[in-house]
Parts: structure tokens; C-alpha cells; sequence
């Protein structure tokens, strides 16, 4: 007994001293944040809220297609011609901007609609929204994160909300049970329920990678944790995840990174396969398990930051992400893509998509002497070639002096001060000689430039993709471009808002001074220009 009541007491003793700590370091932060005049971020978000429950009418306006922004949701319309994005993130090399606002693309008429609704979430971004043919259409958005401008807190959410299409209603789902806060995980739709999956928390201090599964239903509106059976995935955040026709749920690759001393940080990018699997005799839907699976197909390079979309015919497409590659003991070099796979759903297999073009309107006979002309063409560079690589000692096998640009680095640990510094985990996979091997006429099809963190979404059989993140040295660009692929032919992409790299605003710390004044005038105008809009608005 003795011992016991010891072993309390020096409990006692710890938790005091925690709460102790914890009490110092929340004075040190509320000074901080005193000294550069920001209150705290839960209060932030917390009147925000309140100043939502404050309108009384539901508001549209016609308006100019939407801001840079990557880290969005977009999903099609269930009832109508249309695309709905909401939230995303700005940042300018200075101050970020997080997005609370609901817009409308009609497609017909190539029009952006902004709708303010009474009650509506507060700005978020690294959410994820699912748009539901329930009630002439539900839109339901869970978690995400919002930052200050000055990007000194970090609040993530917990927070379910839905949004009733027909009616242009905002509620918020009260309902206990549900994931911790977070952002960056990964939500699907199957058979009346909403499923949940990953993600992280970070609050500048501390950061948590999860592999949780909750479920929940759309018919009790009540979450339920999953405890599948099985090997489970490990921790991550940012994996490409769709439901299958069967009620199965794909899982692929990651983003993860752990704390090995202090201010020193692993990450990892995932490229493993798993498959989260309904049990078929339970009728309470709670009974799943865990699957590793290897996918067929070919095999691609490392990445993470992509973005991926399920298609009505069994498929799921993916586009773009990001492999950092360690340049000096600080410094790292991303390489970012803009390929584009299809994944086969009903075999788990990956392809390269290649896009043929644009189909020639020249008559076939014309059309035909000029390949054949072509082919003659490059007949004749191969055997110049031959003959000039035979020449002399020195003469090599035309693959052994022609570099792999498809070929993958070596597995390395690198220092992590960023979410995208990493170690790749596993075996290095590698693109197959057939599929890294393309014509003349794919080089010529335009594709959208590479980048991350993207959104994508599929309407009437076309793949739309708008805005993302790519980075040029020391900035980290955010984009604004919109594109459409019709993916039954499978041309080229059709440009919608062409990508204009050169009206990107970006303050650098090598102009610090310059930098904070155009900012601070650069946000004067933006708050203008959203009290003019708001204005207007109320006025219609």
C-alpha cells in the first residue's frame, strides 16, 4: 500500500509539473502573439463562426474565376451541369490566405458563381469534401486546417458540416465519436456511409501522423470507429484513396515523417498498396479488415503531393506530385511531374495515359505519304547515328551512352525542417522500358505543367484539373490554371484558364523591407476589394 500511495504521489508531483510547463509556455505564446498584435487562433476561428451565424440571407453574385489557390476541394455537381470548389490556401512568400469561399462552375456557360450562405464553415484548406446524390445533392465537408497570415499558429479541425444543394443550407453536424482534429486525410463515399482515413495534426510544436478509420452513417448520423482485422498501414497523411464498386477501399502511397532528435526530422514517401475490406457476412458494417496488395502494371517513381479521382467506368486517374532529392547537407531539389496514370480499379494495375492528339483533318492518302515519309526520315538519322557512335575506340551501345531519365534515386535520409524533405521507404520501383518509351507525336501533346497538391475532378466524361504548387528555387508558387481532358478519346487537354506564371505575386525574405510594404498594401487592396464585393452582394 505504502508503495502505491508513493507511486501516486509522484504522479501527482509529474502532472503538476506538466500542467506547470504547459501554463508557461501558453503566457510566453499569448505574449508573442501580443508583441505582433494576433489574437489567439482558436478565438480567430471561433468569431469567424459568430460572424457567419450573423447573416440572414443567402447571397450569390456572378464573379471572376477564383484566386491561386492549391489544397482545395473540387466535386461535381449531383443534379447539375456544374463544379463546386470550396476553400484552399495562398501563400505569397510572406503572408498565407486561407479560403473559406463556395463557388459554383457552370460549365456550359463557363461561368463562376460565389454563394454565401448563412451559417457557413470558416476557411479551411487540406479538407476533404464529398458531393452525395441525396436530397437533390448534399455536399459534406470534414477537417482541414486554417493559419494565421503571419503563419505563427496552426488550428486544425474536427468539425463536420454538410451542405443541402436545393435548399442552399449550411448545418453542422454535432455528433460525438468522431476523428480527432486534423487535415491532409483522405474521405470516400460506400453504401450510406462517409469513410475517414489518415491525416495529421501539427501545432508547431509537436505533429502526429494517424492510420485511424471512422465511419460514418448517413442514415443515424453517428460515427463509428473501425478496428479492421489485419496489418494496418502505417501513419500518413496525403495517400490517394477511392472506393470500389464492391465496397472495398483502395489505399496508395504517403506522406509521413518522424522526430529522431530535436529540430532533426525524418519523412517518408509511402508507395505500398493496401485494401480495406468489408467483412461479406456482416450486416452491420462495422466488421472490416486490413490487406496488403501489390499492384500490376507499371511501375513509377516515388512522389507524393498527388492528386487522384475515381471514374465512373471502374478507373481512377492520378496527375502530378513531388520527389525532393538531397542537392547539399541543407539543401534539396524538388522534381515535380505532371504524368498522368490510369489505375484499373477491377485489377488494381496501373498505365501510363498517353494522349494521341488531336486527330488530323488531312484526307488518310496525304496523311499516310507524310508517315511514311517520316518513318523514311528517321530511318535514315538511326543509321547516322550508328555509323557515328562505330567510329573509332571509343564507339558505345546507343543505351549505354543515352542516360535513364526515368530512373529512380536511391533510397536516402535527409534532414526535415518541411513537410516535403524525405526518405524514400522501401524499394525503389521503376518505369517499365515500354512505357517510358514514347513517340514523337506524344512529345508534341500538351500536358499541364507539373506541380502538387492540385484538384481534380470528373463530370460528364472529362477529367478537370485547376491550380496546385510547384516551386522555382526558393518559391513556392501557387497556381491558378484550369484544364479539361475528355478521357473517353483521350486527345489532349483543353485549356480552360491558360497558366500565367508571370502575374504571380511572391515576397521573398531577399527583399524583406520592399516586401512587407507591397504586402501590407497588397492586403489593404484585397480587403477592399472583398468589402466592395461583399457590398455589392448584399445590395443584390
Amino acid at each position: 500500500m505504502g508503495k502505491k500511495n508513493k507511486d501516486k504521489k509522484k504522479g501527482k508531483g509529474a502532472e503538476k509539473t506538466a500542467a506547470k510547463t504547459e501554463k508557461k509556455m501558453t503566457q510566453k505564446k499569448k505574449k508573442e502573439l501580443a508583441d505582433i498584435g494576433e489574437d489567439d487562433i482558436e478565438r480567430i476561428v471561433a468569431k469567424i463562426e459568430e460572424e457567419e451565424k450573423k447573416r440572414q440571407k443567402v447571397i450569390q453574385m456572378t464573379i471572376q474565376p477564383p484566386s491561386r489557390r492549391a489544397n482545395l476541394a473540387v466535386v461535381p455537381h449531383p443534379e447539375k451541369d456544374e463544379l463546386i470548389f470550396y476553400g484552399g490556401e495562398y501563400f505569397n512568400g510572406q503572408n498565407t490566405t486561407v479560403y473559406g469561399d463556395l463557388i459554383f462552375y457552370n460549365i456550359s456557360s463557363n461561368e463562376w458563381t460565389l454563394c454565401k450562405a448563412p451559417s457557413s464553415p470558416p476557411p479551411r484548406c487540406g479538407h476533404q469534401m464529398l458531393a452525395l446524390p441525396i436530397e437533390k445533392g448534399q455536399l459534406w465537408i470534414f477537417g482541414g486546417e486554417f493559419q494565421t497570415p503571419s503563419q505563427s499558429q496552426f488550428y486544425h479541425y474536427r468539425d463536420l458540416w454538410v451542405f443541402r444543394l436545393a435548399e442552399k443550407k449550411w448545418e453542422k453536424i454535432n455528433a460525438p465519436g468522431g476523428p480527432s482534429a486534423r487535415s491532409g486525410h483522405r474521405m470516400v463515399y460506400s453504401k450510406r456511409q462517409i469513410i475517414v482515413f489518415g491525416g495529421f495534426h501539427d501545432n508547431l510544436s509537436d505533429y502526429k501522423y494517424f492510420n485511424d478509420v471512422y465511419t460514418f452513417n448517413l442514415d443515424e448520423y453517428k460515427w463509428k470507429k473501425l478496428e479492421p482485422t489485419g496489418t494496418p498501414p502505417t501513419p500518413r497523411s496525403g495517400c490517394q484513396m477511392v472506393a470500389l464498386k464492391d465496397g472495398k477501399i483502395f489505399i496508395f502511397g504517403g506522406y509521413s515523417k518522424e522526430r529522431l532528435k530535436k529540430d532533426v526530422d525524418k519523412g517518408v514517401v509511402h508507395m505500398d498498396s493496401f485494401l480495406l475490406s468489408p467483412d461479406k457476412n456482416d450486416t452491420s458494417g462495422t466488421k472490416w479488415k486490413w490487406v496488403s496488395v501489390k499492384t500490376s502494371g507499371i511501375r513509377f517513381s516515388p512522389r507524393c503531393g498527388a492528386t487522384m479521382v475515381s471514374a465512373p467506368n471502374n478507373n481512377a486517374y492520378s496527375f502530378g506530385g513531388v520527389f525532393d532529392v538531397e542537392e547539399g547537407e541543407e539543401e534539396l531539389s524538388g522534381t515535380f511531374f505532371n504524368d498522368l496514370f490510369i489505375l484499373d480499379l477491377e485489377k488494381i494495375a496501373w498505365r501510363t495515359v498517353h494522349l494521341t492528339g488531336k486527330r488530323s483533318e488531312k484526307p488518310k492518302r496525304k496523311q499516310r505519304k507524310e508517315e511514311d515519309m517520316e518513318e523514311l526520315e528517321a530511318d535514315e538519322s538511326e543509321k547516322s547515328a550508328e555509323a557515328t557512335l562505330g567510329e573509332g575506340d571509343d564507339a558505345m551501345d546507343v543505351e549505354e551512352a543515352t542516360p535513364d531519365a526515368t530512373s529512380i534515386p536511391a533510397p536516402m535520409t535527409v534532414s526535415d525542417d518541411g513537410i516535403f524533405k524525405m526518405t524514400v521507404g522501401g524499394a525503389a520501383p521503376s518505369c517499365t522500358t515500354s512505357e517510358k518509351s514514347l513517340g514523337t507525336d506524344q512529345k508534341r501533346v500538351f500536358m499541364p505543367s507539373p506541380r502538387m497538391n492540385c484538384a481534380m475532378t470528373i463530370k460528364h466524361g472529362s477529367l478537370y484539373l485547376y491550380g496546385g504548387l510547384v516551386e522555382d528555387g526558393d518559391k513556392q508558387l501557387t497556381l491558378s490554371d484550369f484544364y479539361a481532358l475528355d478521357i473517353h478519346r483521350l486527345e489532349e487537354w483543353r485549356t480552360i484558364i491558360p497558366n500565367d506564371l508571370s502575374s504571380i505575386e511572391w515576397l521573398g525574405s531577399g527583399s524583406e523591407s520592399e516586401g512587407e510594404s507591397e504586402d501590407d498594401e497588397s492586403s489593404d487592396d484585397s480587403q477592399s476589394e472583398e468589402s466592395e464585393q461583399e457590398k455589392e452582394m448584399e445590395e443584390n
